[in-house]
């Protein structure tokens, strides 16, 4: 087996891109045009930046079975052809994720399905023939096995729909696709050369979405250093926001637990303070947070109550059917991914700051000064801006940078507001 990478690779080899989720369409035609398109146009307003523009794939079950049959050079001229370097898949979204309702199908399918795990494998051979010369690691992040809950539809006259909870059998058998898909990916690494690492990304509300509950299912099912060189984790920043967790110690825990920091997906949270609001203002707060309960994605929203207690709450829309102003919580922080610059809008503020904290975090735990009683986090060095929820910002918050600009197609206006998250993402680098 190839030696295992460097766990303290240096700032300068980190690689920065956006998550291309952000574009509909799930055809590789439709994926290929808007790289052309915004892709292209977002390397073009950073010529600055060294070297080709960053890209997190998302290539949809649809376009994997397409590129698998038919082969790879649309992907691949388009990727060359517009100065873009594709390091990274993220392997979450299966189906449509601009539907008009994803909600929980986007846990669907989950891992204890073999069709989630023939995904992976192509998502793992196309990510290993894009990768460069050069670039010997990509990686791909992946749903945390899926909701706890599943949906069992009952043949009735008024469709009823009966929600199980997931058993023991299927965690089991989850555990069976990561070792079985390690291998794979071993000997994909054996044949080509490209380590392709596969990180699970916690999020609220899903069967791991802690790093408690991370680390422990690592030690039950990947306990083996093969499994671990190629399953490992995806930090996503909002995610953990939402789940109130303090940033350097969850990758701290990553690190202790020996799991490899596949990918830092950078994202910022919704944030409603209400023990800095007026209880005056608590109403106006609760409309200007019904602009973001919109149908499409699931809003998590975790709260801290009056008492101090954490609860999560599945989605913000019930959640605000079930309020009234003034709210007792201390803190709600909700699962929609604004930009990442932003601090605050109206308001509400935002988990901005915890970009830098994470980031900070990972800087300082992947150096091997970390010291006898602190082992370096393994980072494979990527990162990936993922704020996919702008075609449902609502047009009311499109104020300043991001206001709508007449002169601009939607395309150039959509590279602007991609480039300038790439350009502030860039100064807490420095």
């Amino acid at each position: 087996m190839p030696s295992a990478s460097p766990s303290n690779r240096s700032l300068a080899r980190w690689t920065l891109g956006y998550c291309t989720n952000i574009h509909p369409g799930i055809e590789v035609d439709a994926i290929c045009q808007n790289l052309q398109s915004v892709s292209a146009e977002v390397a073009e307003r950073r010529q600055e930046a060294t070297g080709p523009l960053g890209v997190g794939l998302w290539i949809p079950h649809v376009a994997s079975v397409a590129l698998r049959r038919h082969g790879m050079p649309p992907l691949v001229d388009a990727i060359n052809g517009n100065k873009l370097l594709a390091y990274t898949i993220n392997g979450f979204p299966y189906d449509n994720f601009h539907g008009e309702r994803v909600k929980h199908a986007v846990y669907q399918p989950p891992w204890w399905s073999d069709d989630r795990v023939a995904y992976t494998r192509d998502l793992a051979k196309i990510l290993g023939e894009l990768l460069p010369a050069g670039e010997e690691t990509g990686t791909i992040s992946t749903l945390p096995l899926g909701w706890p809950r599943q949906v069992d539809e009952v043949e009735s006259s008024d469709s009823e729909t009966v929600w199980r909870d997931v058993t023991e059998d299927e965690l089991h058998h989850a555990g069976t696709n990561f070792r079985r898909l390690a291998e794979d990916l071993r000997m994909l690494e054996n044949r080509t050369g490209k380590r392709i690492v596969v990180a699970i990304e916690p999020e609220p509300g899903c069967l791991l979405d802690s790093p408690e509950q991370l680390v422990e299912w690592f030690q039950k099912q990947l306990p083996d250093p093969t499994h671990r060189r190629y399953i490992g984790v995806c930090h996503d920043v909002c995610h953990s926001a939402v789940m109130m967790e303090d940033q350097r110690e969850t990758l701290r825990r990553y690190a202790e637990a020996g799991i490899v920091l596949g990918k830092v997906q950078i994202s910022s949270a919704i944030v409603a303070d209400w023990k800095s609001v007026e209880p005056s203002d608590h109403a106006a707060v609760l409309e200007q947070l019904r602009s973001f309960a919109e149908d499409r994605y699931l809003h998590q929203t975790g709260r801290r109550t009056a008492d101090g207690r954490f609860v999560l709450s599945d989605d913000l829309p019930e959640l605000l059917d079930q309020t009234t102003a003034p709210v007792s919580d201390q803190r709600w922080v909700i699962h929609f991914h604004v930009p990442v610059f932003l601090e605050s809008f109206g308001l509400l503020k935002t988990t901005r700051d915890e970009i830098a904290d994470a980031l900070d975090a990972v800087k300082e735990l992947s150096s091997t000064e970390g010291g006898a009683n602190q082992p370096p986090l393994e980072f494979t060095g990527h990162l990936e801006v993922e704020t996919y929820a702008w075609s449902v910002l609502p047009d009311a918050e499109r104020t300043g940078v991001l206001a709508i600009d007449d002169s601009l197609t939607r395309d150039q206006a959509m590279a602007r507001d991609i480039a300038y998250e790439l350009d502030y993402v860039e100064t807490l680098l420095k």
